[in-house]
């Protein structure tokens, strides 16, 4: 990729990055100042002011050095971007339309007037809020409706949502694995995986990405040191978009005798023929995995998590996982809005087949103009990597001045190297729409990128 912009401004662009990287590098490899036994000149009560004010903390102070680069190099921040409407293949934001690759919409569910009165018959029913956690007074028959509905989509005995995915993952690692276990997963895994590992106090190691070579190696080499071990994987994975070749996971995690949980954030509603997910697209049974994960903020256009799997599991969760027992219900109408999304996925598969078709469309136009796609499948997440996270929020900012709307996704989310625009494409964009932003795209490509 070539930089065609003026020599000096580039030595300049350079230099400055170069200063930010460092001060950031510097500030992490400080050793932090030991508190005091007796109180220090400038110190109150001997402790140093950076230890009691928010905006002296290091990583808040991190944050101020990348704000400020951005502005010296001219770079406009492209994130809270406030849409006035629905956002879904398109959108309006401070009232100008623009094409809309920045949402989850897979299957533009999310306005659909089924979802829409779904949600609205359950507000009127139930009121906003469950006003409780469920075991004690916030059940309510949506619940589980829901929760039956997504057994059933997986052939399992039971599941369960909560209120937040990222939290479904955090409290059901943290609370079902211990420090005599261990929890394996992929190097590409959600942060909510890493965290959950990080509470449950498991030892946590990684294997390369999609290889279950690698991880039956780890597997044969730690097993008998430990009681329990999880295997994570995602169905499709949210920054480049492929997927792991789940029958080998299945026979990797039954030769080791571990549980496998797979998290189909981004999975659900857009693989397989009738968007039935991963296990679908590879024909497996639904106790091949031990958990099954996911969300409802996707293609369900809903909100929250969930976990489907048998019945004590599902049980277990309930009475004792702390992000269920202890956290306000979900809402009847987020539950209302995502079953009737769910009803909608099985009645028109005609959506997951014109989301297919368009991702396949958008991923060969690109690969044909020199796009940097990586090893996207084409199935709803296609990135466009720019190598640079500066040159990545450029772009962006040229292709939303263009009528486009991408985000750009930058260090530390990936690497330097991996920095990105990330597209979601869904079944509601247009031929035309997807030509047109290839187009603009590639004419910005080598300028920009």
């Amino acid at each position: 990729m070539s930089d065609r912009s003026p020599p000096h401004k580039r030595r300049v662009a350079g230099s400055l990055k170069e200063r930010l990287i460092q001060q950031a590098l510097d500030r992490r490899g400080q050793e932090p100042e030991p508190v005091a036994s007796e109180p220090a000149a400038g110190h109150a009560n001997g402790v140093p002011e950076a230890f009691y004010r928010f905006h002296l903390h290091p990583v808040y102070q991190e944050l101020r050095i990348m704000h400020e680069g951005a502005e010296r190099l001219g770079i406009t921040p492209p994130f809270f971007r406030r849409h006035d409407g629905i956002a879904g293949a398109t959108t309006s934001i401070g009232g100008n339309a623009l094409i809309n690759y920045a949402s989850y919409n897979y299957l533009g569910l999310n306005g659909h007037p089924a979802v829409e009165e779904a949600a609205i018959a359950a507000i009127r029913r139930y009121g906003t809020s469950a006003s409780a956690s469920r075991p004690v007074s916030g059940e309510r028959p949506i619940h589980r409706e829901l929760e039956r509905s997504l057994a059933e989509l997986y052939d399992v005995d039971d599941a369960v949502v909560m209120v937040s995915g990222h939290a479904t993952n955090v409290t059901v690692i943290g609370h079902l694995f211990g420090p005599r276990d261990l929890i394996l997963h992929d190097e590409l895994i959600h942060n909510s995986v890493l965290q959950g590992a990080l509470l449950s106090g498991a030892r946590r190691l990684s294997f390369p990405h999609n290889d279950w070579q690698a991880l039956d190696r780890l597997l044969h080499e730690q097993r008998h040191a430990f009681e329990r071990v999880l295997v994570v994987v995602e169905g499709i994975y949210s920054m480049d978009g492929d997927y792991p070749d789940l029958p080998r996971f299945v026979e990797v995690k039954e030769r080791h005798k571990a549980f496998l949980m797979v998290d189909e954030a981004h999975s659900l509603g857009v693989m397989g023929a009738k968007g039935l997910g991963i296990r679908e697209h590879f024909g497996l049974p639904g106790g091949a995995v031990d958990l099954w994960m996911g969300t409802l903020s996707k293609a369900l256009a809903s909100c929250g998590g969930y976990i489907a799997g048998e019945q004590a599991l599902v049980e277990h969760l309930k009475f004792l996982a702390p992000g269920f027992l202890y956290s306000v219900g979900m809402p009847p109408p987020v539950a209302a809005a995502a079953l009737a999304a769910l009803e909608l996925l099985r009645k028109e598969p005609e959506r997951v087949t014109q989301l297919q078709a368009n991702g396949t469309l958008f991923l060969e136009l690109a690969r044909a103009k020199g796009i940097e796609t990586g090893p996207s499948t084409g199935l709803a997440v296609i990135p466009a990597i720019t190598g640079n996270s500066i040159q990545a929020a450029r772009l962006s900012t040229t292709l939303f001045e263009a009528g486009i709307n991408v985000q750009p996704i930058i260090h530390p989310a990936v690497p330097e190297k991996g920095a990105r625009l990330r597209f979601f494409v869904s079944s509601e964009h247009t031929e035309q729409q997807i030509r047109d932003t290839i187009d603009t795209l590639a004419q910005h490509w080598t300028t920009v990128a």
